[in-house]
């Protein structure tokens, strides 16, 4: 009996040990073909995107954290794969993030995700705007023709609003949403530092940095480098992995904004001398990128969190902008904010005619708007250096009423829930402040900048509504605590 146990397990491992020697010579066979056949870095990236995967499906937290990683860090990166276009990182984490979520919630698994669908007091107008673009596509198909990049960017930002649902209904417990604070502080502080250091470094060396991203479809050469009014002589703007400096400004004031109510919260998410030193630095790449929507944003933000929670702050900010403005270092600075308001320079006398067209072309197609694809009059075109404009051109005024009612809802919603007492929240009113002036000041940098409702800037796109997914969550988190102990 024992022995021919014995040799059923010795038969057994044999069996075993041959078909793993099999498959790891098929592999490695596969392996080196592929090396022979095309860049040795391709194949490795593969592999290493295979290993991430992997990783990311195993956890939906995992996945979470690979989307916003991507958003903030790689936001422009594609696969060097041809499929008749070459889908993004971002797009690739979301649509996998979606199919576990989606996946989970049809088999029932009760991890402490699925809990049934939120839908959310936000779900409603959010549906409606969704609606209202798609219907305004399908309205605009008739100004051009149907064009597949633009199919699949509009197809980007549908998704990326969709996220708000995905927000809401994963990140639903305390623990969860303070760990997606932490992921998204520290990825914005290493976007900060990238684009610091990359600016402080040679030039040469700079582009040869950020030339090593072409394997991911990232532009390469001098063209990596962006100055003011494109003047190769003059001023050096920060760009980090963000390609363009105005889309890095837009992103520090999301995270500068989300991080700097940490600073003086009871009981912060990292110990205060980190926090300091990461706002430290998503300020002064902030202020590298010399945008000035986004300074002027981030101005507003901290207006923000100074009067509703440390109003001790407001003549600390007074006395800074009044040192900003006069101190001889900040005058390079001062008087390019001072050609915006004079309308003294080339960037801004563009916008200004940006501005003229986008009125006309708005005055004759009010409602709807004309689509997504082209305008169907000869003089007139699609494209503002404003979220506004451009979301009227697209979408009509409807579109950008219910967009404003939207956001209208959560911020007035935020504060009858602060004033009921998430405000005394150790943990949940940093958060809750951070994410509203954060938001506060992407919407006021968006008066005079597009990349938080553009088709070419999904990451940034999907980082908004991230944020008021984030929002609505703490506050859901507060009211469902409190009620359950009255």
């Amino acid at each position: 009996m024992n022995s021919r146990f014995t040799e059923r397990l010795v038969t057994n491992n044999t069996f075993s040990i041959l078909l793993a020697l099999g498959i790891g010579c098929g592999l490695a066979l596969v392996f080196a073909a592929a090396v022979s056949l095309v860049s040795p870095v391709y194949v490795f990236a593969a592999l290493i995107g295979l290993a991430a995967g992997i990783v990311i499906m195993s956890n939906i937290e995992y996945g979470l954290y690979a989307v916003l990683g991507v958003a903030i860090l790689l936001p422009f990166a594609s696969i060097p794969v041809n499929l008749g276009f070459n889908p993004t990182f971002l797009d690739l984490a979301l649509i996998a993030l979606f199919a576990m979520w989606f996946a989970r919630a049809m088999t029932r698994q009760d991890d402490g995700v699925n809990q049934g669908f939120r839908f959310t007091f936000l779900g409603a107008p959010i549906v409606a705007f969704m609606a209202l673009a798609i219907f305004s596509f399908v309205l605009g198909m008739s100004n051009a023709g149907l064009q597949t990049q633009i199919v699949r960017r509009f197809a980007e930002i549908l998704l990326a609003i969709a996220t708000y649902f995905l927000i809401v209904n994963v990140v639903n417990t305390r623990e969860r949403l303070e760990k997606v604070m932490r992921c998204i502080i520290v990825a914005g502080a290493v976007s900060a530092i990238l684009g610091i250091v990359f600016y402080i470094l040679p030039h040469d060396l700079t582009i040869r940095a950020l030339s090593l991203l072409r394997y991911v479809k990232y532009p390469e050469g001098a063209g990596v480098l962006r100055f003011i009014n494109d003047d190769t002589a003059g001023t050096l703007r920060a760009v980090s992995t963000s390609v363009d400096p105005n889309v890095l400004g837009g992103l520090m004031i999301l995270m500068a904004a989300l991080t700097a109510p940490q600073i003086f919260a009871a009981k912060p998410l990292f110990p205060r001398w980190a926090i300091l030193s990461m706002v430290g630095a998503m300020f002064l790449c902030l202020v590298l990128t010399f945008s000035r929507g986004a300074l002027l944003g981030f101005a507003v933000s901290l207006v923000v969190i100074a009067f509703f929670k440390y109003r001790r702050l407001l003549p600390i900010l007074a006395i800074g902008a009044l040192v900003f403005w006069f101190a001889p270092f900040t005058q390079e600075y001062v008087s390019h904010l001072l050609n915006a308001f004079l309308g003294a320079d080339r960037a801004t006398q563009m916008r200004l005619g940006e501005y003229q067209d986008a009125f006309t072309l708005i005055s004759r197609y009010p409602i709807f708007g004309v689509g997504f694809l082209g305008s169907p009059d000869l003089d007139t075109y699609i494209g503002v250096s404003s979220v506004y404009l451009l979301m009227a051109e697209q979408m009509g005024l409807v579109g950008v009423g219910v967009f404003l009612l939207t956001m209208g809802i959560f911020f007035v919603r935020s504060l009858l829930t602060w004033q009921d007492g998430l405000k005394n929240d150790e943990r949940l009113s940093p958060i809750l402040l951070g994410v509203c002036a954060a938001l506060i000041g992407a919407m006021t940098a968006g008066v005079v900048d597009h990349y938080f409702f553009n088709l070419d800037f999904p990451h940034s796109v999907t980082l908004f509504w991230v944020f008021v997914g984030m929002g609505v969550t703490s506050m859901l988190l507060y009211t469902q605590e409190t009620s359950s102990t009255e």
